[in-house]
């Protein structure tokens, strides 16, 4: 989806909080990166639910629907993101790997 322009989304009323990560040019709208909630974590539409609580439920073998039992709040679309930016977070650093012994 390289390309694809999501726009930015607007927190209060002056303050613009831009969620491209750092040199992709993909945005994000239901991901949220505000530095005065949870310390700029990014979450989920400002639900104070982190990107990586949603990955790391779903990396835990948990299904669509017993995330969003647990948490009400979300929608389906937000589990996808989650893991769109977490996958384009990924890909846009190097990560050390160590080789098998």
């Amino acid at each position: 989806m390289p390309g694809r322009d999501f726009g930015k989304l607007f927190v209060g009323r002056n303050t613009r909080i831009d969620t491209r990560l750092p040199g992709v040019g993909m945005k994000f709208r239901r991901i949220t990166v505000d530095p005065r909630q949870m310390d700029g974590v990014p979450c989920i539409r400002h639900l104070r639910i982190p990107v990586a609580t949603v990955v790391g439920m779903v990396a835990d073998g948990m299904t669509r629907e017993e995330i969003l039992e647990a948490y009400p709040d979300l929608k389906a679309k937000d589990i996808e993101e989650a893991l769109r930016y977490a996958a384009e977070a990924v890909r846009e650093r190097e990560l050390p790997l160590r080789s098998a012994s």
